[in-house]
């Protein structure tokens, strides 16, 4: 039945800036050299197993919209199997090197944890055979520790020991699933880690379950072998009024607190979040990247006229250009990638529906990619930036930095010299237009 359902889908080829089908390539030719590095390895794009053959098209104000034939009736299993048929013909076609997933996207609950867990193993073996015959790799896998009534009070926060110790044998199970399907990460998302009301909620203790939780996962990921990072993911709201990982600073701060600033963990930066979080998007992978903490990235954007997730595909070329720049100036990725944690519209139902979005996602990310390049190696705009801070690099500067000098050394300095700053102008607006021309 997969086949039936994407039969009418050629596979997505590259047909340059001119190419005439809709359904081609302009900008992603994988094998194309940017800065030493295939197109594709640099962009290690994955699509999202939840949004792309999980979710249904409902909404919270009306039922699915989409008629997908793993999403009818009968045995969850089989739906299961099917799906995931349906998702490696998908990936395949797309030409996408990389998949992620939920354990509850690829597998059904059970009346038991046993059975529950019984079930994903023999899902993985059915997502290894299709890995092996495809050729397409896991970017990363996490547990789904929101959905369930169990989790309507969260999982690690949650005030239920009981419920915590659930979320810990949920987590040991994919993280160990993860590990054995080959994945090159392993996300920690806490869709429900927060609050809705401080009248019933203790924050301190709640906190120290979640770091507690972590060292669990950490410990665990040490014992069994697993060599990718931890990636956490900040979210600063929705569900609850107020996540405890509200933004990357509060993360890299949750890890410092508690013993984690390791280097097992890092971040896995989202568009939406950033944006829900009152920054940019360039800022929170910035903040990332200074902290040392770059992972990987969930490739989406909001809508700026709502205050929710809406998780749209992405369409800003500026924006992203940026962002290309500054990854690739820190070295680009290592094990994270791009994930395309975006959904179609729920008018957006045909088949045809998930390859316009997922083409043109790859298409602009290809093209930020080589706009990036420009930017990069023309240097103007790094030039500039350095110069703006080159007197931290020598004389007062760098004796600042290198603690050479007390603060009352310091000010001996000023009035031995008589040191009088002048303002220099930031170029804001020059350097706005240099990037415009850039595009």
């Amino acid at each position: 039945m997969q086949d039936s359902f994407f039969s009418t889908i050629e596979p997505i080829r590259y047909g340059g800036p001119d190419a005439a089908s809709v359904l081609a390539f302009r900008y992603y030719d994988k094998d194309r050299i940017v800065r030493g590095k295939r197109m594709e390895d640099h962009l290690r794009m994955a699509v999202a197993f939840w949004h792309s053959f999980a979710w249904d098209g409902t909404d919270m104000f009306g039922s699915g919209t989409f008629q997908r034939p793993w999403q009818g009736a009968g045995d969850a299993l089989a739906r299961a199997k099917l799906k995931a048929a349906a998702a490696f013909d998908f990936f395949s076609r797309l030409g996408a090197p990389f998949y992620c997933f939920h354990d509850r996207d690829v597998s059904p609950e059970g009346g038991s944890l046993a059975e529950t867990n019984k079930w994903l193993d023999g899902m993985a073996d059915v997502l290894a055979g299709h890995m092996q015959r495809t050729g397409v790799k896991l970017l990363w896998g996490t547990a789904n520790l929101f959905s369930h009534p169990r989790y309507m009070a969260g999982a690690a926060t949650n005030p239920d020991p009981e419920v915590f110790a659930f979320a810990a044998a949920q987590v040991k199970q994919a993280l160990e699933v993860t590990q054995r399907l080959g994945g090159e990460n392993y996300v920690l998302w806490g869709g429900r880690e927060g609050y809705e009301t401080l009248l019933n909620t203790d924050m301190k203790r709640e906190l120290d379950q979640l770091g507690r939780f972590m060292n669990l996962v950490a410990e665990h990921k040490h014992k069994i072998g697993f060599r990718g990072p931890l990636l956490i993911e900040p979210k600063p709201r929705e569900p609850t009024k107020h996540q405890y990982d509200y933004d990357a600073a509060a993360v890299d701060a949750f890890l410092q607190r508690y013993g984690l600033a390791n280097g097992d963990f890092r971040l896995n930066i989202e568009a939406n979040h950033a944006t829900l979080a009152g920054h940019t998007f360039e800022h929170e992978v910035t903040y990332a990247i200074a902290a040392g903490l770059f992972g990987s990235i969930d490739m989406n954007r909001g809508d700026t006229l709502l205050g929710w997730d809406t998780d749209q595909f992405p369409n800003d070329l500026g924006e992203l250009s940026l962002l290309l720049a500054r990854i690739l100036q820190a070295g680009g990725f290592s094990t994270g990638g791009f994930n395309f944690d975006a959904k179609v519209r729920r008018q957006s139902f045909d088949p045809e529906d998930l390859f316009h979005a997922h083409v043109g996602g790859m298409d602009i990310l290809a093209h930020a990619l080589l706009v990036a390049d420009r930017i990069l190696a023309d240097g103007k705009l790094p030039a500039l930036v350095d110069a703006r801070y080159a007197g931290w690099k020598q004389g007062l500067g760098r004796e600042i930095l290198d603690r050479k000098l007390s603060l009352a050394q310091i000010a001996d300095q000023v009035t031995s010299r008589n040191i009088d700053p002048k303002p220099r102008s930031g170029r804001q607006e020059m350097l706005e237009n240099l990037v415009t021309r850039y595009l």
